[in-house]
């Protein structure tokens, strides 16, 4: 493989030229950036784009966030798919205001103790922000760097190959070298890398099994728990939910035991509240 000299010069110089014009790439809000993260978790870039401009008019500030009524964050929210994430988003808001005075901390140990927030959104936050010299491990980069290196990479060397005071461009370039050519199903012929002899597993001839680790595959969402607690959340930003109706919104007419069981942890996580006639709301 190349050197890391080169291979900076040959990853950025694609990016100038190619990467991609993402709203939240135009920012270096802390807030901005943790917003977008959290909405880009397991949710295509497709489907965040137009939400995140709405949702930071409505809530510009981890204060506005944490002031505003659940329900608010929630019909927010809409579109995104995992709701439970709109939930830890403010629970978020409410630490930074209470333990950091309403600013995001650059720290990563302050970062990974608010709710929501792992250690690659942490990363995230701290590259894309305050353009730390972290590497961002998602599923994209680690594909990329594995290949690179011809060896499934650890975090310490995705920080490793981050070029001093080139975090935020290095971490974007390699989030899109990831998500448009170095896909599962590579594109190596229009790859920066390849040809170049920057990339181990191209110049090794491409062996099995691929350096990258494949992640589980995800459970059908058809049918699933999952759909149900996201018909009832939907149907709850449109108004009240009685009891007796929520298997039918649900999904779930002929299993109503089913229902209830779902719709339980629909409330346990945060996501609805229940009153004393059984009539779902979203929380206030």
């Amino acid at each position: 493989m190349v050197g890391t000299s080169t291979l900076t010069t040959l990853l950025l110089g694609w990016f100038a030229g190619r990467g991609r014009d993402l709203p939240w790439r135009r920012t270096r809000d802390p807030w901005a950036v943790l917003v977008s993260e959290l909405m880009l978790q397991q949710t295509q870039v497709a489907r965040v784009a137009p939400r995140f401009e709405a949702f930071l008019q409505q809530f510009p500030s981890p204060r506005a966030c944490s002031l505003a009524p659940t329900a608010d964050v929630v019909r927010a929210w809409a579109g995104l798919g995992y709701n439970r994430r709109a939930i830890n988003l403010q629970l978020a808001a409410v630490a930074v205001v209470r333990d950091h005075g309403g600013e995001l901390p650059a720290d990563l140990d302050k970062l990974l103790a608010l709710p929501g927030v792992g250690p690659y959104t942490a990363r995230a936050v701290l590259a894309f922000a305050f353009e730390v010299d972290v590497g961002v491990l998602d599923v994209n980069a680690q594909r990329v760097l594995s290949r690179v290196l011809g060896h499934s990479v650890a975090q310490s060397e995705a920080d490793a190959v981050v070029p001093r005071g080139r975090s935020w461009t290095w971490n974007q370039a390699v989030l899109d070298l990831g998500a448009t050519r170095c896909r599962p199903i590579p594109i190596c012929a229009e790859c920066p890398l390849a040809d170049a002899g920057a990339c181990s597993w191209f110049a090794a001839g491409r062996p099995v099994p691929d350096p990258w680790r494949r992640s589980p595959h995800q459970s059908v969402f058809a049918g699933s728990d999952r759909q149900g607690r996201g018909r009832l959340v939907d149907a709850l930003r449109a108004g009240p939910v009685a009891g007796p109706d929520v298997a039918a919104v649900m999904g779930w007419a002929d299993d109503v035991g089913r229902a209830e069981r779902v719709a339980a942890t629909v409330v346990e996580d945060g996501l609805a509240v229940v009153d004393l006639t059984g009539t779902y709301f979203l929380p206030t």
